[in-house]
């Protein structure tokens, strides 16, 4: 199988080692030298090519699949539309019309799509009630993600990350000096990330369909940062509640929305697919973090 991953970045070099390593040809595609360099250093091809520019994507070779998984950088909602929107559609419609067209169709979206659920538990079929005009924009991609690539006779999967942490991601210095504010944490490990995006195209599995990739046990932050305090041997940090922290003068809009959504996303269908978690939960997937930490205070 020839994989293109497009916006090949912490998920995406992760994703191309998996499959060279599983004997598929990946192709790893960013639009900086540095990016090419990163990809190079993962082991597998590199192409210089933006998804927003059709004709630079002609670079990149034929494949079987198309996996994006481009990031907008944190930036505003008009950035994050013209990668995640107008960036999507360039990508689907020039793979789309090419001659040797891909077979499936790929792209990584956002928890952040569902809002506010009180704490609730959502899944696949939970009604999507975005709270931000980035997270509008983001509803609108996985749309345009299930219905464009059909008219080209591919077959569209939408694949709805949880927050991602991994190596030189786990926030730990965060959470240990505090304060944090209530809320719930929905979390995926960067390689179950990448290894159930993987396991979707190697298992031929989700067409047409939304899987949410997410570990098996959304977590409290005050529980996660006590664990966390307790398992590097440190005091434990100050709390704060969603109200406390919503008088902060100095609290963005954007924040404020965040800190008003509050949902536990399940795996059942991921699970019920027999995707198998490296690291099932947070306890799995923080321990060499808290191993290092506590080495370097010894």
């Amino acid at each position: 199988m020839d994989v293109a991953i497009l916006g090949c970045g912490y998920v995406g070099l992760e994703l191309g080692r998996r499959l060279t390593d599983a004997g598929h040809r990946a192709v790893g595609v960013r639009r900086s030298e540095s990016g090419l360099d990163a990809i190079e250093s993962a082991g597998f091809e590199g192409v210089r090519a933006d998804v927003t520019d059709p004709e630079s994507l002609g670079a990149v070779p034929d494949a079987d699949a198309v996996v994006f998984a481009a990031s907008s950088g944190g930036r505003d909602a008009e950035a994050a539309r013209e990668v995640y929107v107008d960036g999507l559609r360039t990508a689907i419609e020039s793979f789309g019309a090419r001659e040797s067209p891909p077979d499936r169709f790929v792209y990584t979206s956002s928890t952040g799509v569902y809002g506010d659920h009180g704490g609730d538990w959502v899944d696949e079929e939970t009604p999507l009630d975005p709270t931000t005009e980035k997270t509008e924009v983001l509803v609108e991609a996985e749309r345009l993600a299930r219905e464009l690539p059909p008219e080209y006779g591919v077959d569209g999967t939408v694949a709805r990350l949880a927050g991602i942490y991994g190596p030189d991601r786990t926030r730990l210095e965060r959470y240990l000096d505090g304060p944090v504010t209530e809320g719930y944490l929905n979390m995926v490990h960067r390689d179950d990330a990448a290894g159930a995006v993987a396991f979707l195209l190697d298992s031929d599995l989700a067409r047409g369909e939304t899987v949410l990739v997410v570990d098996d046990e959304p977590v409290s932050r005050w529980t996660f940062a006590d664990w966390l305090a307790d398992e590097c041997g440190v005091e434990r940090p100050q709390k704060r509640t969603v109200e406390e922290r919503l008088d902060d003068a100095d609290l963005s809009e954007r924040a404020r929305r965040r800190l008003l959504t509050s949902k536990r996303c399940s795996n059942e269908k991921l699970r019920g697919l027999a995707y198998q978690f490296a690291y099932p939960t947070y306890r799995e997937g923080y321990r060499d973090e808290i191993d290092r930490f506590r080495a370097d205070r010894a």
